[in-house]
């Protein structure tokens, strides 16, 4: 689990070399790292699931005793890194590697250090960076690795001396007073947490209270010789520099058999006495005195979760700073009036801590409370408060840092505020207790999770008492210890010269990287398109040059203006007279188009939205050759193709119905103004529903009031087919309309196909093999064709041995066609061509698959098998690994997802093929390794660049939606926004939202991503690759979410925490500047429609964020798919019926 951190012997000090640099990410190796941010302290990267280790040596470097003493082992004691690989060296590798790493987080300029380099010296393989382990077993191998590397040192004794403690376990007999003790060593102190309210509690239990042997349960005293009574108990004898305290938080369910995390509320102190849980001994208050200045937090359940550790910076090494929420001023409310006493009546905790003060030694039995409380309100616990805060006793429990119960929970003591450390003191009934308050002491914590580092006050502590997100390990560190006055504010102290020298040098590289980065990039290198080499074609710019002559590359920093980039293009262009216009174009498939033009000189080139390889269009703004042009996204040309008889056009291709031309149409065109443009005035226009493989297609006639619609408002697109018939062709045999379907019968002279064969393969070229046409209809067999083609081959003696196979457009041989089925069947299109190839076709109770060994199918060779559809995937993979001469039970099968990757594996391996669904042609991968846990789902994550997410309309789009509502904008996502990849994650489906998104943020991806909790994400379910869905209710189960494996979601970083209810939707509301076409800045609304769900409630829900009256706005919802407005006053549907996407809502004043 954790390498060979086990081993003990000298191959410890040189372990092999783990070659790390493939492991490396590659992502990113161009940029230089950022420098420290303001509270100038280094995080660590995350290299997949080091949390853990992060966490401990972050402690471990703001443990300054411990980080001197290491630092005072020179090069002369440890060796030399780089002469590991010799045999006759003796070098110390792992405290060499953490003497760097230390250097670099005290001096090194960047924001988070790798520990790569060390976790090679640990001998630790990629899958161990990658997995999460306990961070309690990883500080006592790393103390035991420590101790033997340091073995003949002089820091031997290193470990032994700040951190080993003695305990002496005794038995008394309490016949003779015979004393029998046991000593032993402890690197950290367990205490229990399950049934103790706090540290102080679960150390009184193990130092203080004896366990009696009496009854039937006696000593065997060997004083005696005899059974007799005794008393048990253990003491803690010699006391560390620094403590350790590991929390117990995991437990076993013996009735559930299952692992569970303890939550409960679990107290401790900053500052603690010791005293009472020690051996008696003359000594000074001050050996006992101990001072919390680390907490390693566990986050999540006991299957998986993240770490991270509240420090506190003895030596002020860092700037703190209050945290954001703290840091600004409150307003004083000068009505705020003192409590009243009936107020404080209502409030239980009050009540009972002025019972407990009143009563002299501040403490009672608890029997007894409940009717002193009636006594002082006249009502009892149970009619009162019972039913919002429980029993009494569980009240008393979850408020320990108010009460204490002892004599095992029969007697409650009130804790009082500002007392001092605890010392024995004796009750009413002369029991010993301890009450542990804490000093307040605010400076210097800080909260060090991976990358990120912020300042938080000692108060926060108090969050990790309990929950989800709590305490796991305390470190505590002797009071009496002294810093001396020179290593405050000063991280070079004791810092040995090479390393400072190193880290200079480190430094200087670092500076001098980023600003060639900085220069680097931000240079862009935009493409001019010049408006004189184009021209004007069927609502495009088509070039009338070659691409080399028209386009310019113009490099240019996007820091600059457009002001100075105009400037550099008059420079380039010397001939230009005139106005300067630069416009961003978009090169689409009926040609190039413009959208914004950039107005505002004053604007940067990165505001403007100018990126690198972005296209410009320069012109004067008005016309290219004569003609004005249409700009924005409502005049986008679309590219359709147009089909005319055959008989229209004299130049048609032989043997075919219809002669095709394409054609780019202004989406903004009308149906009626294309016609007239093609001067066919009484023409029908027609839009193909046809039927795959048949040699009829019928086509529907648009009727006569779609001509004055627009080619956007009729959703054509790239690439569809508009028929082009005059009446008189509908006399034909070839054309039959019956209603407003036309029929298109394919001529007697195209109904063949062409059969090719080629000894070599497709891929041998038809110049070495033959093709023949075959006369065939749609309910020809295939078989047929087959037996035909090969009698015309002369190849009927090898009929069994071919097949007929179809080609997609990329060249692909798709799967072998079923011989009984007949052409239109199988899909095949007539005059199209089928080629003959060697391998048998499947059976009609076959599979044709393809499939490709190793995680990335484009990489390796595509491989064919035919299977019955009822054998199991288990024997399906055994066949695949047999054919691929590979052998081993680790192997698993995973499908191929849209993009031709590896996707999900196939989970159900006794299941048969057909009720997978796996049909012919599918692709499966044959991957190495074992399948993923059972329940377990795989998620791909995508992040927004930039975090991004939403973009405003341009001002020329502005849709007139009613009278009244003059001028409207919204905010809608932006779908052609460039979503980012940042790694998959396999959960439980038994795991929270919340869960699921501490996962995520542990991605490597997502280290620079300043993350404070989950509460500052939010997920999205993408489809089509874009959001639809926001995720919500963080302790919901993944599976009642409804997510399966493979399903995409998406990570949006926000600027404040949120927990969306079931009945909140979040709306994002651009209101207009009144008389003015601009627009304030988008901001986002939570509206609850829990309370009213109405239209009035949604326009009262703006109106109240603007401050604006009711009657004074108007609210209107972009619907993006229809490209349509809705004002609100004709919603008449309830909100709940809405889209599932948050909806896009303007107003306007």
């Amino acid at each position: 689990m954790f390498g060979n951190l086990f081993e003990e012997d000298d191959e410890a000090f040189m372990p092999e070399s783990a070659g790390h640099d493939d492991r490396k990410l590659k992502g990113k190796d161009c940029e230089p790292p950022p420098p420290r941010g303001a509270t100038n302290l280094c995080g660590i990267k995350n290299q997949g699931g080091t949390c853990y280790l992060n966490s401990l040596l972050q402690t471990l470097l703001f443990t300054p005793e411990f980080r001197e003493a290491l630092f005072n082992l020179g090069p002369e004691e440890l060796g030399c890194v780089e002469n590991k690989d010799k045999p006759e060296a003796n070098v110390r590798v792992i405290p060499l590697e953490l003497q760097k790493l230390f250097a670099h987080l005290l001096l090194l300029d960047q924001l988070a250090a790798s520990t790569t380099d060390l976790t090679d010296s640990f001998g630790w393989s990629s899958n161990e960076e990658m997995s999460q382990q306990d961070v309690q077993e990883l500080n006592r191998i790393l103390f035991s690795a420590l101790e033997s590397s340091l073995v003949g040192t002089s820091g031997s004794d290193l470990i032994q001396r700040l951190y080993h403690g003695t305990v002496v376990n005794q038995i008394v007999c309490k016949e003779c007073g015979n004393v029998s003790e046991k000593q032993e060593d402890f690197l950290d102190l367990t205490v229990s947490v399950n049934g103790v309210s706090g540290l102080e509690e679960a150390l009184w239990n193990m130092y203080v209270e004896e366990e009696l042997f009496e009854g039937n349960n006696l000593y065997c005293c060997g004083l005696c010789n005899n059974l007799v009574r005794a008393a048990k108990s253990a003491k803690l004898r010699k006391l560390p520099p620094f403590l350790t305290m590991s929390l117990l938080r995991f437990s076993f369910d013996l009735t559930k058999c299952e692992r569970y995390k303890e939550m409960g509320r679990y107290t401790f102190p900053v500052r603690i006495n010791l005293r009472p849980f020690c051996e008696k001994a003359e000594r000074a208050d001050s050996e006992y005195e101990y001072e919390l200045f680390s907490v390693i937090i566990h986050k999540g359940g006991c299957y998986g979760g993240h770490y991270h550790v509240y420090v506190k910076d003895i030596d002020h090494l860092g700037n703190w700073e209050a945290p954001e929420e703290e840091a600004k001023p409150k307003l004083l409310n000068k009505d705020v009036k003192p409590p009243d006493s009936t107020l404080e009546r209502e409030d239980p905790l009050s009540v009972l801590k002025d019972i407990l003060s009143r009563e002299e030694s501040n403490c009672v039995l608890v029997d007894q409370l409940g009717q002193k409380l009636l006594d002082k309100i006249g009502v009892s616990w149970n009619k009162k408060f019972r039913k919002q805060y429980g029993p009494i006793g569980k009240f008393l429990q979850s408020h320990t840092d108010t009460f204490l119960l002892a004599s095992n929970g029969t007697r409650v003591h009130l804790k009082l505020a500002g007392s001092a450390a605890p010392e024995p003191s004796q009750s009413a009934d002369g029991e010993k207790m301890v009450d542990l308050s804490s000093p307040s002491d605010e400076h210097h914590w800080f909260d060090l999770n991976d990358s990120i580092v912020r300042p938080i006050r000692e108060k926060d502590i108090e969050k990790q008492f309990q929950g989800k997100e709590s305490a796991y390990m305390l470190f505590y560190r002797k009071l009496e210890l002294q810093r001396p006055a020179e290593a405050k504010e000063n991280p070079r102290y004791k810092v040995p010269v090479h390393l400072l020298q190193e880290i200079e040098e480190e430094n200087g590289k670092l500076t001098q990287t980023r600003l060639e980065f900085d220069a680097s990039s931000n240079t862009v290198e935009v493409r001019l398109h010049l408006a004189s080499h184009y021209r004007v074609e069927n609502g495009a710019l088509q070039l009338c040059s070659s691409p080399q002559e028209s386009v310019l590359q113009l490099p240019f920093d996007r820091r600059k203006t457009v002001g100075d980039f105009r400037l550099a293009v008059y420079q380039m262009q010397d001939q230009w007279e005139g106005d300067m216009a630069l416009t961003v174009a978009k090169s689409l498939p009926a040609g190039l188009h413009l959208y914004d033009m950039l107005l505002d000189d004053s604007q940067s080139l990165y505001s403007a939205g100018v990126s690198d390889r972005s296209d410009l269009f320069v012109w004067n703004g008005r016309e290219v050759g004569g003609v004005s042009i249409q700009t924005g996204e409502d005049w986008e040309p679309v590219l359709l193709t147009l089909l005319k008889p055959m008989e229209v056009v004299e130049d048609a291709a032989p043997g075919s119905g219809l002669c095709e031309s394409p054609r780019g149409v202004s989406a903004g065109t009308t149906l009626g103004a294309l016609r007239l443009a093609l001067g066919r005035e009484e023409a029908l226009l027609c839009q193909e529903e046809r039927a795959q493989g048949s040699p009829v297609s019928g086509w529907r006639v648009f009727p006569q009031d779609d001509m004055q619609k627009t080619i956007r408002e009729l959703a054509l697109r790239d690439g569809d087919s508009i028929l082009i018939l005059e009446p008189q062709a509908l006399d034909t045999s070839q054309f039959t309309m019956n209603g407003d379907v036309v029929t298109v019968t394919t001529p007697s002279e195209c109904r063949w196909l062409l059969v090719s064969y080629s000894p070599g393969g497709v891929a041998g070229g038809q110049e070495e093999g033959k093709t023949v046409q075959i006369p065939a209809t749609g309910n020809m067999l295939l078989s047929e064709v087959k037996l035909k083609a090969m009698e015309e081959l002369q190849l009927q003696d090898q009929l069994s041995e071919y097949s007929l196979r179809q080609v997609d457009r990329n060249g692909k041989l798709l799967p072998p066609a079923r011989e009984n089925m007949s052409i239109r069947q199988a899909g095949v299109k007539l005059t199209s061509t089928l080629f003959l190839c060697h391998g048998s076709a499947p059976g009609a109770t076959q599979l044709f698959l393809f499939y490709t060994v190793g995680a990335d199918p484009p990489s390796g060779p595509e491989m064919e098998i035919i299977v019955e559809e009822t054998i199991t995937v288990k024997e399906c993979l055994k066949l695949m690994l047999k054919m691929s001469g590979l052998e081993g039970e680790c192997w698993h099968l995973r499908k191929v997802d849209w993009c031709y990757e590896a996707g999900d594996a196939i989970t159900e391996e006794e299941a048969t093929l057909a009720k997978l669904k796996i049909s012919s042609g599918d692709t499966l991968v044959v991957t190495e390794g074992r399948l993923p846990p059972k329940g377990f789902l795989r998620l791909p994550v995508w992040l927004y660049p930039g975090q991004g997410v939403c973009t405003g309309q341009p001002e020329s789009e502005i849709n007139h939606i009613a009278e009244g509502v003059a001028e409207l904008c919204v905010g809608i996502l932006a779908v052609d926004a460039e979503l980012q990849f940042v790694g998959d994650v396999e959960i439980s489906g038994e795991a929270s939202l919340e869960d699921l998104k501490t996962q995520v943020m542990t991605l490597p991806n997502l280290q620079d991503l300043s993350v404070p909790s989950a509460e500052y994400l939010r997920f999205w379910v993408l489809e089509g690759k874009r959001p639809t869905k926001i995720l919500r209710g963080n302790q919901l189960h993944i599976n009642k979410l409804k997510l399966g494996s493979g399903t995409e979601i998406c990570v949006q970083h926000l600027l404040k925490e949120e927990n969306l209810g079931p009945k909140e939707l979040v709306l994002r509301v651009k209101m207009g500047v009144p008389q003015e076409r601009l627009y304030y800045p988008e901001v986002e609304l939570v509206w609850d429609t829990a309370k009213e769900c109405t239209a009035r409630a949604l326009r009262q829900t703006i109106a109240s964020h603007y401050c604006l009256p009711l009657d004074k706005i108007e609210v209107a919802k972009y619907f993006p798919d229809k490209y349509e407005w809705m004002a609100v006053s004709s919603w008449v549907r309830e909100v709940t019926t809405w889209s599932k996407i948050p909806p896009c809502v303007a107003s306007q004043a």
